[in-house]
């Protein structure tokens, strides 16, 4: 796949996929991950929504800790903090 392709799978398709075989909760993080990815990748980028998304991403990146074993993440995992910044 392309770069445009996979930004699109995993930005629109991979969260409508999931929704049957997730469980809610874990659903509902990938999915806001998923919306975090997409907006900052917007083409209308403002600095409130850089506020915003500065303060949702620890929060999500926190969700996803919670399901997830520690042998999941790594430093890979801590890069979106940074990424509004």
């Amino acid at each position: 796949m392309k770069s445009h392709e996979y930004q699109i799978f995993m930005g629109r398709l991979l969260p409508i996929a999931l929704r049957e075989l997730l469980p809610t909760n874990i659903w509902k993080a990938l999915t806001e991950l998923s919306q975090f990815f997409r907006d900052l990748s917007s083409a209308q980028f403002h600095i409130d929504d850089m506020v915003r998304l500065e303060k949702s991403i620890p929060k999500i990146l926190y969700k996803l800790e919670k399901f997830f074993p520690p042998a999941f993440f790594n430093v890979v995992e801590h890069l979106p903090v940074h990424f509004p910044y």
